[in-house]
Formats: structure tokens, C-alpha cells, sequence
């Protein structure tokens, strides 16, 4: 059965089943694009032995992050053009078709090409899924579904890499990519029955073309700046000078280009939303502190306490775990009250403590105190990300929330990327090597490493400050429950400064 094109949720129809279905097929489409993030490390070794060097299978990730950075923009403008469920359904058969391209590879070129196609519709999958959301539930319900979401997330990024060990020693490295396969047919089949064709704005402008090259032009050149510098060239290498001059112009030129298109491919007017603004903004540092805690406490776990790559990696369980508790207890109590704001507040307080809680034990840890604080950091964290997407959702006209959900993506994969290069360089700088990251712990010594982590942890802190005071400046917007009417024309406006009927609340 299809279901029909309407500005109501299924929530709001009370179709239980669809909603069910609908959903089930949006977490599964989902993610094979989140086990790819983890599952392919414990393989590049012996994708490098069968099709190069290891030197060169960096590509392999570097291609698939630069090119879903670059394409999240364009997925979101055009499935506010012609439908998110349409686009979804694209993006996923892309990633499907690009998947088995990658297992059927034999050359490492022809693997890195189709690794980037993958990652262009990976963008896609990650933006319009949660778009897709917003056509299924109601605004009070989006935190509590959301927190489903998440809490398969942990489980996919706890179970990747072990996944992959298991299918690289008893089956091959292709298995890695054809795993996906069985998974995206049976979401893709759930999306064209059960997911609602939400209405979408007819285009009155052509597609703006320019403007969509000029953008990806300066994500990839910003996102390869961030996942090269200091690491492969020295941030004062011609390679890095260069892909800079790229970003200066093409950012420009974009800017240039934004003002005069009919309709670009993220209008300035959204950029200007205080809540669009605001919660990119937290997302971006929020995510940045994310890296300090998944690569750096392994390292010096590693260093201090003796503990295995594999013991370290398993001590990271208690954050997974804190993240879905409080993602999905802040998703139920938000859905009762209709109130959002305390809990990044909150979330973000918690982060910068377990931050600096890390830092005073650096030096004398154990894993019982690394756990604890672990523990801390998700369950802040999981009070901020999946919330701050729901003040998003809840605070853009509806006809434009694929391009909302698209900016907050960006927002995020680039504060991913932006922390790996600023943290590692300042880890770099303080054990005194070229490298970053694990470069750098292979020819340091304990007390460098020791202090690199503890300099990491402290500049951590204040980046987590920092988004709280973005999340202090949001006005909260009440949210609508099911069954009542969703506003027509988008939530409440300001104008000239003074409080719309409803009322924002601090």
C-alpha cells in the first residue's frame, strides 16, 4: 500500500504499522552507511596486501569522508525539490550499487573511485534518514525515535570492527562491502512501501549548478586540508598553500554566487536562522571533543596502564553505553514535556567535566577511574546531538527541512574533521614529531605521550564551553505533540525583536 502525500505525520494519522515499518526501514537504511565508518579498519591491511601499498589505501577513507562532506548539501537542496523520499531511496540504491562495486574491485584505483560514490550517497543516507524522521513522528516524538537511532549506532560502531575481523579471517575483505547489500535491499524495499511521500516545493528556478560545484569545491579542498595537515604534508607545505587558495576562492565565489542565484543550494536566510546558527555551531564543537575521546584514550590507556589495542577499545563500551541511556531517556521525557533545551545545557556541562576529570587522572590512571569518566562523557553527549537536530526540525518551515538536516550534517562531519587536525596537531606539537595521532605515539616516549594526552584533554574542555554558551543563546520553541496541526507555514518568526504568540522560553 502507498501511502499518499500529505503534510501530516503517519503519527499524526495514527497508522501504527506504517510508522513501525516506516521507521524500521529508515534505521536499516541507515546503517550500512554507519557500519562503514568502522567496519573497513581492521581490513585496509589486507586490502593493501591484495590491490597496493598501505601507504595508498588511506585513499580509501579519505575519498569516501571528502565526498559525502561535499555531496550532504546538494542531497538535502534536492530532496526539498522533489521529495525526500524519493532522494532517499536514490541515495541508498547508489550506496547499494557502489557497495558492490567495491567487492568486486581489482585495483586499488577502481576501489577508491567507488569508494567515493559510496561516500557521496552515504551523505544522502545520514541527511534525508533523519529528514524522514520528521515525516513519520511528530516533533515531541522525534527525540524518543531518534534515541532508537542512536542506540543502534552504538551497537554498530561497538560491533564494526569486530565484524570486520571476523569476515576479512573466514571469509575475504570483500565481504566487508557486500555486507551491506542484503541489509540496504530490505530497507529500500521498506522505504517504497511504508515511507510517507511527504510534500515538496515545486522547483520555480532551475537546479543551481554553479553554486553546487563551488560548494563542493571548497568542502573538499576545507576537508582535505583538515584530514592532510600535519599528517601526510606539513600545514606549510605547497600541497596545504594550495588546496587553501582553492578554499579562499571557491568559498567566495559561493558567497558571491548565493547572493544572486534564484534558489541556491543553501539560502542565506537559513543560514541566518539563530537556531540553525546556533545548534551547527554546538554540533561542530561537540563533535570536535568526540575525536579527543576515541582516539586519545586508547593511546594513553596504551601507554599508562599496559592495556592491549583491544582492551582499550572495549573500555570505550561504558561511553557507548551512557550515550544510548541518556539519548533515549532524553528522548521520553522530552516527548512528556515538550521542553528540549535543559538537556544540551546539560550534556554539555557533563562533557567539559569528563574532560577535565581525564585530564587530572592522565597521569595516575587506572581503568576503573577512565571508565567512570567515560561513562560521564556519553552520557552528556548523548543529551546533545540527537536533541539539537530536534530544535532544528522543530525551528525551519518544513518545505525546507532536507537542507536544515544537510547543513547540520556538515556542520558535523567538518567538527569531526576539524578536530582530528587541531587536536592532533597539538598533540603533535607537545610529544615533538611531524605525525599526528598513532605517528606520533611511535616515536614519543611515555612522558611525551603523557603530556600531549593531558594538553588534549584540557584544550577539550573549553571547545565543550564553548558550545554551551551556543546552546544558551537558543530560544526554545515549544514543540508540537501528536494530533495537534502542524503550522503551516513553519514555526513561530520574530520580528523586530519582540516575542511571537508562541512564546520562546529561555
Amino acid at each position: 500500500m502507498r501511502i499518499p502525500s500529505t503534510d501530516a505525520s503517519v503519527a499524526d494519522r495514527g497508522d501504527s504499522r506504517a510508522l513501525r515499518v516506516g521507521f524500521a526501514a529508515i534505521v536499516l537504511a541507515m546503517l550500512p552507511a554507519v557500519l562503514d565508518q568502522t567496519i573497513l579498519a581492521t581490513a585496509l591491511p589486507t586490502i593493501a596486501t591484495d590491490l597496493g601499498r598501505l601507504a595508498d589505501v588511506s585513499w580509501v577513507v579519505t575519498a569516501y569522508v571528502v565526498s559525502a562532506a561535499a555531496a550532504t548539501p546538494l542531497w538535502g537542496k534536492l530532496a526539498d525539490r522533489h521529495g525526500r523520499k524519493r532522494l532517499l531511496e536514490a541515495s541508498l540504491a547508489i550506496f547499494l550499487a557502489a557497495s558492490a562495486l567495491c567487492g568486486i574491485a581489482q585495483s586499488l584505483p577502481m576501489l577508491i573511485v567507488s569508494r567515493a560514490v559510496q561516500g557521496a550517497a552515504a551523505g544522502g543516507l545520514m541527511t534525508l534518514a533523519y529528514a524522514a524522521v520528521g515525516d513519520l513522528v511528530s516533533p515531541r516524538q522525534r527525540g524518543r525515535y531518534q534515541g532508537y537511532i542512536a542506540a543502534t549506532f552504538g551497537a554498530a560502531a561497538a560491533i564494526g570492527p569486530l565484524l570486520g575481523g571476523l569476515l576479512v579471517q573466514h571469509a575475504s575483505w570483500r565481504w566487508v562491502f557486500y555486507v551491506n547489500l542484503p541489509v540496504g535491499l530490505l530497507a529500500l524495499a521498506g522505504l517504497r512501501l511504508r515511507l510517507p511521500a511527504a510534500s515538496s516545493q515545486s522547483p520555480k528556478a532551475a537546479l543551481d549548478v554553479v553554486g553546487a560545484a563551488l560548494l563542493a569545491t571548497a568542502t573538499a579542498a576545507l576537508m582535505l586540508v583538515c584530514v592532510w595537515g600535519g599528517q601526510r604534508y606539513r600545514w606549510a607545505s605547497p600541497e596545504i598553500l594550495v588546496l587553501l587558495g582553492v578554499l579562499a576562492i571557491s568559498a567566495l565565489a559561493l558567497v558571491v554566487r548565493t547572493r544572486r542565484a534564484e534558489d541556491p543550494i543553501v539560502p542565506l536566510s537559513l543560514l541566518r536562522s539563530p537556531v540553525v546558527a546556533l545548534s551547527s555551531t554546538a554540533l561542530f564543537l561537540v563533535t570536535a571533543t568526540m575525536f579527543s575521546v576515541t582516539v586519545f584514550v586508547p593511546v594513553f590507556l596504551q601507554t599508562t596502564t599496559g592495556a592491549t589495542p583491544t582492551q582499550a577499545g572495549l573500555l570505550l563500551i561504558p561511553m557507548l553505553v551512557g550515550i544510548t541511556l541518556s539519548t533515549n531517556l532524553s528522548g521520553r521525557i522530552i516527548e512528556r514535556t515538550g521542553r528540549y533545551k535543559p538537556f544540551p545545557l546539560a550534556g554539555l556541562t557533563m562533557i567539559a567535566a569528563a574532560m577535565v576529570g581525564l585530564a587530572l587522572v592522565v597521569e595516575h590512571p587506572s581503568q576503573v577511574t577512565t571508565g567512570v569518566a567515560l561513562a560521564l562523557f556519553g552520557l552528556g553527549f548523548g543529551m546533545v546531538g540527537q536533541v539539537l537536530i530536534i530544535a532544528v526540525q522543530n525551528g525551519v518551515d518544513r518545505r525546507e527541512l532536507g537542507v536544515a538536516m544537510a547543513v547540520t550534517s556538515f556542520f558535523r562531519a567538518l567538527g569531526g574533521a576539524a578536530g582530528a587536525a587541531i587536536l592532533g596537531a597539538i598533540f603533535a606539537a607537545r610529544v615533538g614529531t611531524a605525525g599526528t595521532g598513532t605517528i606520533a605515539v611511535k616515536a614519543a616516549g611515555r612522558a611525551d605521550v603523557i603530556g600531549g594526552v593531558h594538553i588534549v584533554f584540557l584544550v577539550t574542555a573549553p571547545i565543550a564551553l564553548l558550545a554551551l554558551l551556543a546552546v544558551i543563546a537558543i530560544k526554545e520553541i515549544p514543540l508540537r505533540g501528536a494530533g495537534q496541526p502542524p503550522r503551516p507555514d513553519g514555526p513561530p518568526k520574530e520580528a523586530s525583536g519582540q516575542p511571537t504568540p508562541a512564546a520562546a522560553t529561555r
